[in-house]
């Protein structure tokens, strides 16, 4: 076994979730998905492709279709988005791999700015690639601020790849437009692929319809790779569906190299996806509606406790929190778990700089459930 393999580290989340998996007093929030099921019609539209008896291969690129129906998707948010620039893929975390497949050789240098999904900073490393890590920092109230010239003196010509997930799991900080345009520029003048993860675009709450996204700025021969999921927008985290948006003329070759990984993203799913993108002008809006309402429950509870740090995030799933003296967040979590039935995912999951803060998501069908763990929080810090 390579070495890299052997050093990866285990997930946080997933050993506090084998913690509480089985009792049925645990409320669990530790996974970044709503307890809402996928919609009905996106359901339907899979079984009917099953019953058709559409089982077999299909395009390494996609179904024509669901490429045209996800250019105009993109299109309509970020302006015109050619067709030949999309690849569908076997989920979000599967388009993020086969970008860091295209894009690194063993050795090269990625930058990223965490704390950050784990996924993403583990995929280059797997790869053997280096990564450095720019941090996010919290302010006094606990909202997360990037330093831009920190980021920028740390991406030189050196630099492959800068990894950037915004809006940001797990903290919720968001790119200003200001800032999407210094990195882009600099990321031109040192020849380094910007790989964007957006796949919470549509999960922002200043009521516009998307987060801002360097599709917006960028030009089709620009170096940047965007990675989006239907898993967060459209309820849809089980059935593993992604995509990705490439520079003019780099599809063909990214469809070789999906052969050698998932070889096509099974029909069915496919046809899902179709379904959700057809109603998604409908969907979208009352979806994060209804977060909105959850992310204001549960930061408004928090926000009320003694000692804890917490900030209203810009956009995404999750509430990012610190509670006075609990500097070691893996055993918090995994106390608040055995002892109070509240499954939360510790800070250290998602890198160093994450440590002594928990992740709580409030995708919800019910801001009471969110009440109920705000009530064991209480308990558990003796109020």
């Amino acid at each position: 076994m390579r070495a890299a393999i052997r050093a990866l580290p285990g997930s946080k989340i997933r050993e506090v979730a084998n913690a509480g998996l089985g009792r049925g007093d645990v409320l669990p929030f530790w996974f970044g998905e709503s307890d809402e099921v996928t919609p009905a019609p996106i359901r339907q539209a899979a079984a009917d492709s099953l019953a058709r008896g559409e089982t077999f291969y299909a395009h390494n690129l996609g179904l024509p279709e669901l490429r045209e129906a996800i250019a105009a998707y993109a299109g309509a948010l970020h302006g015109p988005v050619d067709v030949t620039r999309i690849a569908v893929t076997s989920s979000g975390v599967t388009a993020l791999m086969v970008a860091m497949q295209m894009l690194l050789d063993a050795g090269d240098e990625v930058v990223a700015v965490v704390p950050v999904w784990p996924n993403l900073t583990a995929q280059p490393a797997i790869l053997g690639a280096r990564v450095t890590r720019v941090p996010l920092r919290p302010d006094a109230a606990g909202a997360w601020r990037l330093d831009v010239p920190e980021l920028l003196a740390a991406v030189t010509s050196a630099t492959k790849v800068l990894l950037v997930n915004a809006p940001n799991n797990p903290t919720g900080w968001t790119l200003t437009r200001a800032e999407q345009q210094q990195l882009l520029a600099h990321c031109r003048a040192t020849g380094t692929w910007l790989v964007a993860d957006e796949v919470y675009e549509r999960i922002c709450f200043d009521g516009t319809p998307a987060a801002p996204s360097f599709l917006d700025i960028a030009t089709a021969d620009d170096r940047l790779v965007v990675a989006h999921s239907f898993s967060k927008s459209f309820l849809m985290t089980g059935w593993r569906l992604g995509w990705l948006v490439v520079p003019q003329g780099h599809a063909d070759a990214l469809g070789k190299l999906l052969e050698f990984n998932s070889s096509c993203t099974p029909v069915f799913v496919q046809r899902g996806g179709l379904a959700a993108l057809a109603m998604a002008a409908e969907f979208v809006p009352g979806l994060v509606g209804r977060l909105r309402a959850c992310r204001d429950t549960l930061i408004t509870g928090l926000q009320r406790l003694p000692g804890v740090t917490v900030a209203s995030p810009p956009g995404g799933l999750y509430a990012f929190f610190r509670v006075a003296g609990e500097d070691d967040s893996l055993a918090f979590a995994k106390r608040l778990v055995a002892e109070h039935g509240l499954g939360l995912a510790p800070g250290a999951a998602f890198g160093a700089e994450g440590e002594g803060w928990l992740r709580w998501c409030f995708a919800s069908r019910d801001p009471a459930r969110l009440q109920q763990g705000l009530a064991r929080l209480r308990a558990a810090l003796g109020l």
